[in-house]
């Protein structure tokens, strides 16, 4: 255990101390808060011009529309169609909405926008929302309702789950959502997580074969222990990384919060006072405390645990695999191309079926893919948030456990041959008899 132990210290000090290790790890964080804050500078300023609109109102629909939509300005008018034309062509207006006649029968209706240029997807649809309700009421009034009546029509629905066993965990309208929002986010992370720090292991392993430094290695340590000292010590370097990372963006982000609180006029005033009329809206508010309530009921002391328990499993289940490839790869790219395919294809259904899981927790797929090895250390996590049976956990933990065990052995039967072998191409024939090679 020793030379493991000396191993892993290699491979976690030299990567910490090299220069690479140190830029990504401190200036990623900084670029990607940079990107962000740029982007949301962009978004918040809005569009570059507001675009005036004459409206031609010839159906009666614009009598109570918002006159004031995104960065578009309505101006109902009285003035002829030739007449707003002019006042376009000189530049006065941007552009005329024409509003033909409506029958009450029209099951289409084509509003007329008359311009030399169209107009963005998002503004097209603003507008197409705008009118959809006043058409409505207009052939609701049409067809006899009157306007009390069509006050009643409109009515919110929501599902509201009540427990029938009353030690089970109250239930909200956002339980599911708040559930599912979590466990898509900590299962992405772990799948992110599992690919970047697996493929670097692999990397490194082809790297010291290539240079031949692993046939000095090889002399003083046993194939297993230097297989196991490299999984182990990138695997700590990731977490080392992955923890500054963590701190950096709590303090990027408290002085980032800190920072637009004390200039909110970098931030549009219209953005702002949408923001402020959201916040004192008491629907809104009531959604937000029913979030905060969710969030609280998860028993995280559980679940960061288990989140713990499966990144160890699924990084060593795949770094093992991982190991392997870059043994049996030689300086052929198509090669490691292609037994790095083989590997990434559980790992990607992994994920696809994770996103799944997020909206359906309970499905077939979703709860027999948390408990198979090869997928459960992406799915499961998933559906921690939205409790499984323990029975389901434990199940999954033992046997992604047993199998961790036989892919380190499986991968030390192919590392211990490939790694010493060159210039031989090895196909899946090939890592079948390095396997059943005996000492």
């Amino acid at each position: 255990m020793s030379k493991v132990n000396l191993i892993i210290g290699r491979e976690y000090w030299t990567r910490v101390k090299t220069k690479t290790f140190l830029l990504t790890t401190f200036l990623a964080p900084i670029a990607i808060a940079l990107f962000y804050a740029v982007l949301i500078f962009l978004m918040t300023r809005g569009s570059d011009k507001t675009k005036n609109i004459a409206i031609i109102d010839n159906a009666g629909l614009a009598k109570n529309i918002e006159m004031e939509k995104n960065n578009l300005v309505f101006d109902l008018s009285n003035q002829s169609l030739d007449q707003l034309k002019d006042k376009y062509k000189a530049g006065e207006i941007d552009g005329i909405i024409e509003l033909p006649p409506l029958d009450s029968a029209q099951s289409k209706y084509d509003i007329i926008y008359h311009a030399d240029k169209t107009l963005a997807i998002d503004e097209t649809s603003a507008i197409e929302k705008m009118f959809r309700k006043p058409i409505r009421n207009y052939k609701m009034q049409a067809f006899g309702f009157e306007q009390s009546q069509l006050d009643k029509i409109d009515t919110d629905i929501e599902l509201s789950p009540q427990t029938v066993n009353e030690t089970e965990k109250e239930l909200s309208s956002i339980t599911s959502l708040v559930s599912s929002g979590v466990g898509f986010a900590v299962g992405t992370l772990l799948f992110l997580v599992i690919m970047i720090f697996g493929t670097q292991v692999m990397r490194g392993v082809n790297e010291e074969k290539l240079n031949r430094i692993v046939e000095v290695l090889i002399s003083s340590v046993k194939p297993i222990q230097l297989m196991l000292g490299k999984v182990i010590g990138i695997g700590l370097v990731g977490l080392t990384q992955f923890g500054i990372w963590a701190i950096l963006g709590t303090i990027i982000s408290v002085s980032a919060l800190a920072f637009f609180g004390l200039d909110a006029g970098m931030v549009d005033p219209a953005a702002n006072e949408m923001a402020a009329e959201a916040m004192s809206n008491p629907e809104v508010q009531s959604k937000m405390a029913d979030v905060l309530k969710e969030l609280s009921s998860i028993n995280w002391g559980l679940i960061i645990p288990l989140y713990l328990v499966y990144f160890l499993l699924g990084y060593m289940m795949y770094a093992s695999i991982f190991a392997a490839v870059g043994a049996a790869a030689g300086d052929d790219v198509n090669e490691a191309q292609a037994l790095t395919t083989v590997v990434m294809v559980p790992l990607a259904a992994a994920f696809y079926i994770a996103i799944s899981a997020a909206q359906s927790p309970d499905s077939t797929l979703a709860v027999w893919s948390s408990i198979i090895p090869i997928t459960a250390p992406v799915v499961m996590p998933v559906r921690l948030a939205s409790g499984p049976p323990a029975w389901q956990i434990l199940l999954s933990v033992a046997l992604c456990a047993l199998f961790v065990l036989f892919m380190i052995w499986l991968a030390s039967r192919i590392y211990r041959v490939g790694i010493m072998m060159y210039g031989k191409k090895a196909s899946f024939k090939e890592l079948g008899k390095w396997i059943a090679y005996r000492d």
